[in-house]
């Protein structure tokens, strides 16, 4: 489904770009029966569901002009915020986030843990530092990126 997702990138991006917005995310995915085309939207002071109809709908009669149609099957389209826990994906959104209390999984573990919360303190191409908390104690733990399975913002509690 990735080449769906790819043809769908270009289609979305310049309509998700005029409208000041920047595309955080495309999904096509299958739900039981149902297949599912999801455009999620971000800017700066966050999506309301005015900005989500606007792009929905721009969206919808783009793709309705596209012959032959780059998904031949139905599906429905959602377009909504990434919301407060926006997956971290792009180099773009890590960079963004330095600073920032975020939640990665690990394909293996680190100091026998594979998940980590923390403020992410620094990035470069090769690894991650986030600063954690144990209990009283605050640390720096280096994670090569490699190991990364997925990273999102976190609400710190």
């Amino acid at each position: 489904m990735s080449n769906v997702v790819e043809a769908i990138t270009e289609i979305v991006q310049p309509i998700v770009e005029r409208n000041q917005f920047e595309l955080a995310d495309i999904e096509f995915i299958k739900e039981g029966k149902n297949w599912f085309l999801r455009v999620y939207i971000d800017k700066p002071e966050g999506i309301d569901l005015e900005d989500c109809a606007l792009v929905s709908e721009q969206i919808s009669e783009h793709m309705d002009k596209i012959n032959p149609d780059p998904i031949p099957q139905a599906y429905f389209l959602e377009v909504s915020s990434p919301g407060a826990e926006r997956p971290l994906k792009k180099e773009e959104d890590y960079i963004n986030a330095v600073g920032e209390y975020i939640h990665i999984s690990l394909y293996e573990p680190v100091d026998g843990e594979k998940t980590y919360e923390g403020t992410l303190k620094e990035i470069n191409d090769e690894t991650l530092i986030l600063t954690i908390r144990i209990k009283t104690r605050v640390k720096d733990i280096e994670f090569n990126r490699k190991i990364i399975a997925k990273a999102r913002r976190a609400i710190q509690f």
